[in-house]
C-alpha cells in the first residue's frame, strides 16, 4: 500500500493525488500538515514538507520527484508525453505551476486563509503586484492552448500542476472572461470534468467543512512557512521590508533540513 503524506489544500500534494488517481492507484493518505502529524512528518522529510510518498519502505519527497516517479513504476496511462517536445513543454508548465503561480497565490492570499486570522492588512501593492504577475502568466497559458484539448494535447502532468492554482484564483478575485481568455475558461470546464479532478475537488471542499466549520482548525494559525521561491517572488517585487518585519515578529520562519 501505498502511503501518501498529503494535505488536502496543497497545490502539490493535490497535484500528486490526481496522478494517484488517473492511474488509479490505491493509497492511504495521512493529513501530515496537521500539528499532530508533524513529527512524524519530519520523520520521512526533515524539512517537514508535502506531498511525501512512501512505497513499501522506500521514501520519496518533492512531488515533481514522486510524479515521475509513479510514471516510471506505473507508465500506463501516462502523464508524461513521449513525444520529445511535448514533454519538455510538459516538465516547463510543470515547474512554472510549481515556482511562479505557486509563489505569488501563496504570497498574496495568506489574508484569506481560513487557518491564520491575521489583523493586518497587505502592504501596499502586493496584490496589485500579484494580479499583474499572474494576469502575465495566464495570458501565455492562453496563447499556449489549442481550441481543443489540454496543455500538451492530452490530458498531462502539465494540466494535473496548473489546475490547483488555476482553482484558487476566484477567491482571490481573478476571473476569466471570454473576450480575454477563452481557451483558459474551455481548458478549465474541461479539466473539472475529469474525473481524478472532480475527485480531488469534492475531497477539498468536504476537507473544508471538516477542518473549517465542523471542528476546530488542526494546523499552525500563527507561523508561516516561508520557502525558496515564494521568498523570491517577494524580494523581486521589492517587499522586503516586510518579510524581515514578519520574520523579525516571529510569524515567517524558514524550513532548514539541518538538525541544529
Amino acid at each position: 500500500m501505498l502511503t501518501l503524506f498529503d494535505n488536502p489544500f496543497s497545490p502539490f500534494a493535490r497535484k500528486v493525488r490526481m496522478v494517484l488517481h488517473f492511474k488509479g492507484l490505491e493509497f492511504e493518505s495521512v493529513d501530515a500538515l496537521a500539528v499532530n502529524e508533524h513529527d512524524r512528518l519530519a520523520e520521512v522529510n526533515p524539512r517537514a514538507e508535502v506531498p511525501v510518498l512512501v512505497d513499501r519502505g522506500f521514501t520519496v519527497t518533492d512531488s515533481t520527484d514522486i510524479v515521475y516517479y509513479l510514471e516510471d513504476r506505473h507508465p500506463t496511462p501516462a502523464v508524461i508525453p513521449v513525444e520529445p517536445e511535448l514533454r519538455a513543454k510538459a516538465r516547463r508548465w510543470q515547474r512554472i505551476a510549481d515556482t511562479l503561480l505557486d509563489a505569488i497565490i501563496h504570497d498574496v492570499s495568506i489574508w484569506t486563509w481560513p487557518t491564520h486570522k491575521r489583523p493586518d492588512t497587505p502592504p501596499d501593492g502586493l496584490l496589485q503586484a500579484g494580479r499583474e504577475d499572474l494576469l502575465q502568466v495566464l495570458t501565455e497559458i492562453e496563447d499556449s492552448l489549442d481550441t481543443v484539448g489540454f496543455v500538451c494535447g492530452d490530458l498531462s502532468i502539465a494540466d494535473f500542476a496548473l489546475f490547483p492554482h488555476i482553482s484558487a484564483l476566484k477567491p482571490l478575485g481573478l476571473l476569466f472572461e471570454e473576450a480575454t481568455h477563452p481557451r483558459l475558461l474551455r481548458w478549465n470546464r474541461e479539466m473539472r470534468a475529469q474525473a481524478p479532478v472532480r475527485r480531488d475537488l469534492d475531497y477539498v471542499k468536504h476537507s473544508a467543512l471538516e477542518k473549517f466549520v465542523l471542528a476546530e482548525s488542526p494546523y499552525e494559525g500563527e507561523k508561516i512557512v516561508w520557502r525558496g521561491d515564494r521568498i523570491e517572488w517577494l524580494l523581486a517585487r521589492g517587499f522586503h521590508d516586510w518579510l524581515f518585519a514578519e520574520l523579525e515578529a516571529g510569524r515567517a520562519v524558514v524550513p532548514c533540513a539541518v538538525s541544529r
